[in-house]
């Protein structure tokens, strides 16, 4: 049986207490994300998905998922997502991204797709700064990872460059914006699966091709 091509989607989830406003929108939102992915698998079957998945906030880092493949995933809930306390942003994606990088360190045939999701710039980290997080997201930039930054309420674009994060995008928090931008997303997955099928560059402009809605 030929080995299928691991595709790693790393959700970085801001559940600081800023985020409450939105929060049953958010959680709507993520368990679209997620069945959009299960639908990835299905239309690009040489394709193998995997998530990891945890929210972040002045409490600690939460891991609902590590390296789980796509089908296995169950929804959240105002349990599982409970937005309260600040937002120790550098701290979360040091975590998250240093364990994913551990775990594939033996592999070769894979993909990355990093979505940072927050309504804030960082505030309350104490082990990670700007400057290892950008030299981190440089390195794997290298190593077909593909980073992005979802933000509202601050300067998206500046704070993801400061971190050479490029592929930025900015929402209205509010439900029609967060609604819109989940379409967004799922149309901007497809597009990314689809340039790997097609072994093409996928770690920039990925939210550029959004004209074409998936079948």
């Amino acid at each position: 049986m030929e080995k299928k091509h691991e595709v790693h989607n790393l959700i970085i989830l801001d559940e600081s207490g800023s985020m409450n406003s939105i929060k049953n929108h958010v959680i709507s939102g993520l368990n679209e994300i997620v069945q959009t992915i299960k639908g990835i698998e299905k239309k690009f079957p040489e394709q193998e998905h995997y998530i990891t998945f945890l929210t972040f906030n002045g409490f600690g880092i939460k891991q609902l998922h590590f390296a789980d493949r796509a089908r296995e995933v169950k929804k959240i809930n105002s349990q599982t997502y409970n937005p309260e306390a600040d937002t120790p942003l550098y701290d979360a994606m040091g975590y998250a991204i240093t364990k994913l990088k551990l775990h594939l360190m033996n592999k070769t045939d894979y993909h990355v797709l990093v979505t940072v999701f927050t309504d804030g710039e960082e505030n309350a980290s104490e082990e990670y700064q700007a400057q290892a997080i950008k030299k981190l997201v440089e390195e794997l930039k290298q190593q077909h990872w593909t980073f992005t930054y979802i933000g509202t309420d601050h300067d998206v674009l500046h704070a993801g460059t400061s971190i050479s994060i490029t592929n930025t995008i900015t929402f209205n928090k509010n439900e029609d914006g967060v609604k819109d931008l989940f379409l967004k997303e799922k149309t901007a997955r497809y597009n990314y699966s689809q340039r790997i099928r097609d072994k093409v560059e996928t770690g920039e402009d990925y939210y550029k091709e959004l004209e074409e809605e998936p079948d």
